[in-house]
């Protein structure tokens, strides 16, 4: 999965081509959502995906709103590349149905590898 999710998601940071500017800034947010919920799968596996994929949801929104604040170490971390992709440099409403739509598809992600886990230790 993160063979896949991890490259997929740095490309719509620099695809260039037709509707650039909306694969840049928005559908992103898709596979950083995606990648989230994976990732807190990975690490614990006794949480029902659906409680991970909320916590990931709700903790992106938190992110984004704190957007729309100059705190110095947010201007430090965004300084960065990695910040900027981490935690984003703007904040937009739009962005929150990606990351709902990212949440939901962690969600069907996650409980899809968990199945397919499952069914390999059998």
């Amino acid at each position: 999965s993160f063979l896949f999710i991890i490259p997929i998601g740095l490309y719509t940071k620099f695809y260039s081509g037709l509707s650039s500017d909306w694969i840049n800034h928005s559908i992103g947010g898709v596979f950083y959502e995606i990648f989230w919920c994976i990732l807190f799968s990975t690490f614990f596996t006794n949480i029902r995906p659906i409680r991970i994929c909320l916590f990931v949801l709700g903790f992106t929104c938190i992110l984004e709103f704190l957007q729309l604040s100059d705190f110095s170490f947010l201007q430090f971390v965004r300084s960065y590349f990695i910040g900027r992709i981490l935690i984003s440099t703007s904040f937009s409403w739009t962005d929150f149905v990606y990351y709902f739509i990212g949440s939901g598809i962690g969600w069907l992600w996650v409980t899809q590898l968990r199945a397919s886990l499952s069914k390999n230790k059998l």
